[in-house]
């Protein structure tokens, strides 16, 4: 399963911030296909719990770095999530601040089990 979702309406002085990012549940890794203002890497890995997944950095050093906290997000769940689900949303943005508040929601849902043409994280074996 492959989800479209859009982060937006941040508690910071720039109302443009968004990003819309692309999850596989499967593979447990996520994409960054859009973004303004919110520093997130190309793409990364998923730490999913029943309430909570968590956008975390690639392998490596940053693999442990958690950017986003989508509260409510239960990508466990075989009954969801689903289209226009939406929920609050912790952006990390400085590591020595609290972080800023937004809102996630789901664009869109791709159940299908086709491969994609072309894989978009780095760690694929071609």
């Amino acid at each position: 399963m492959r989800i479209t979702l859009h982060l937006d309406t941040f508690e910071c002085a720039d109302p443009a911030v968004y990003a819309i990012l692309w999850l596989d549940r499967d593979a447990r890794k996520w994409s960054r296909e859009g973004h303004a203002v919110i520093d997130l890497p190309e793409w990364g890995t998923l730490s999913l719990t029943k309430n909570c997944t968590r956008i975390l950095g690639a392998v490596g050093p940053e693999s442990d770095h958690v950017y986003c906290e989508l509260a409510g997000l239960d990508l466990l769940s075989p009954q969801g999530p689903f289209e226009g689900e939406s929920g609050n949303v912790l952006w990390y943005r400085h590591a020595e601040r609290a972080p800023v508040a937004g809102q996630w929601h789901v664009q869109w849902i791709d159940e299908t089990d086709n491969e994609p043409e072309h894989g978009v994280f780095a760690d694929d074996e071609v």
